[in-house]
């Protein structure tokens, strides 16, 4: 996970991993497709933080009940649980993150990939120039 301090996730629990999927998922999925280029970069990132100890059927459990709750209560509501597992603000900053890499996996960040950090950084408490720091460093 190049440019991701990982300090923030030491003695990754798994509501800790769950949350970062679901925010990986929801970065993803912000401009409403989830591309094979976006789904590597996804699963690359999942390896390094679990020392690929998450197999493959446990993350396809866990992105679909990602979706289902994205679908369920929206991503607001989904942003909010996501900073409710991550109580710490070096988890949080890996987070987003995270987010920021599957976003620019493509490399593109559209404009609802951007509102989506820029709302991530918002409610996981993380200052806007800090956020758009991140973006900056994977696209340029």
């Amino acid at each position: 996970m190049s440019g991701i301090d990982s300090s923030g996730i030491s003695g990754l629990s798994d509501a800790k991993l769950e949350a970062l999927v679901e925010m990986m998922y929801l970065a993803a999925a912000a401009d409403g497709e989830f591309s094979d280029v976006e789904r590597q970069q996804f699963v690359a990132n999942l390896e390094t933080l679990t020392d690929g100890r998450l197999g493959a059927e446990r993350l396809e459990n866990l992105l679909a009940q990602a979706a289902r709750d994205l679908e369920a209560s929206g991503r607001d509501a989904r942003l909010s649980s996501v900073k409710d597992r991550l109580p710490e603000p070096g988890a949080r900053r890996v987070a987003l993150a995270l987010a920021v890499q599957v976003m620019a996996a493509d490399g593109i960040i559209r404009t609802s990939e951007r509102e989506l950090i820029m709302e991530t950084a918002e409610v996981l408490e993380i200052d806007v120039d800090e956020a758009a720091n991140m973006v900056k460093g994977v696209t340029s």
